[in-house]
């Protein structure tokens, strides 16, 4: 065989290869929304009178300690979202922020496709406590991510219909937001590996980037990425790693808060304002100073507001 032959042949059995190669690979499963996030609490009643006298939700169920103590206590937002309230310190030289967790269409996939693109994953997924499929594995910045493949027989299902009072100041988690160092290594993870899009960006003072809004691929959920030029102290952090609700009218909402016998207990004026996203928003702040935004879905005067051009901190 000549060599004008044997390198067409080369070139066939390569395009064979990769081709094959490219049919075998792990297909990211569908990445359907926010499913909770968990915070870590100093003194769990103040932190149930916050959600529970405040903010209107209802408790589910728990997780409780060998000893009958609670472990975790499960707030429950919608049919398909929750807060998780872990009873404990937070690691030393972190903030209040445990995870933050999204629903997938199937873990396993999910597992196996994170782990062809390179990301440090376990070897299998397990059962969770409340009876879902799930697995975590770490972001650029070191945050806990956990995707979960809910189960029929899981407790979320289990108490489907149940515990959704009227009094929930709002049905939705909007966004989650949490700190990130370099926007362009979350930037590649969040887009590039898990396929969330960018939407907007924003500025707080014109001249530097602030916020990055990431959306997930398969729902209308977001993350926003919080930038810093140098670290917050761990017990300064609330206001970035944050909880975002999803209200229709800002103002309605805080006459709602006001009136009820929590609001005295709660001992903040709350106020609303419009944020640099165009939206009417208000912040609200549990005992360990970890943020509960309110926010409407729409600009206030109907327009959108471009995105920023500042440059990321760093």
């Amino acid at each position: 065989m000549n060599r004008s032959k044997r390198a067409s042949l080369f070139a066939i059995l390569l395009a064979c290869a990769l081709a094959a190669s490219a049919q075998t690979a792990p297909v990211r499963p569908r990445i359907l929304g926010i499913s909770h996030v968990g915070f870590f609490v100093s003194d769990l009643p103040k932190a149930l009178d916050f959600w529970h006298g405040l903010l209107g939700y209802d408790e589910p169920y728990d997780l409780k300690n060998p000893d009958g103590t609670i472990n975790i206590a499960f707030i429950k937002i919608n049919e398909h979202q929750h807060v998780e309230l872990f009873n404990q310190q937070p690691p030393a030289g972190s903030g209040h922020l445990s995870h933050i967790a999204f629903v997938v269409s199937n873990a396993e996939q999910m597992r196996r496709y994170l782990a062809s693109r390179g990301v440090p994953v376990g070897n299998k997924v397990s059962k969770g406590k409340t009876g879902d499929l799930n697995f975590e594995i770490k972001d650029p910045d070191g945050n806990l991510v956990e995707f979960v493949e809910p189960q029929p027989d899981g407790m979320e299902a289990h108490n489907a219909g149940k515990f959704l009072p009227a009094t929930r100041i709002s049905d939705s988690i909007y966004h989650l937001g949490f700190l990130v160092g370099s926007s362009e290594k979350s930037i590649k993870f969040y887009g590039n590996v898990l396929g969330f899009h960018e939407f907007w960006r924003g500025s707080s003072n014109g001249t530097q980037l602030s916020w990055i809004d990431m959306q997930v691929p398969d729902g209308n959920d977001y993350v926003e990425f919080m930038l810093y030029p140098d670290l917050p102290a761990p017990d300064k952090r609330g206001g970035q790693e944050h909880i975002s609700l999803l209200v229709p009218d800002v103002q309605k909402s805080i006459a709602i808060l006001e009136a009820r016998p929590a609001f005295q207990a709660y001992g903040k004026s709350i106020a609303p304002h419009t944020g640099v996203n165009g939206k009417r928003q208000v912040n609200l702040f549990d005992p360990d100073g970890t943020r509960a935004e309110l926010m409407e879905s729409e600009t206030a005067n109907g327009k959108p507001v471009p995105p920023s051009t500042a440059p990321p901190p760093r």
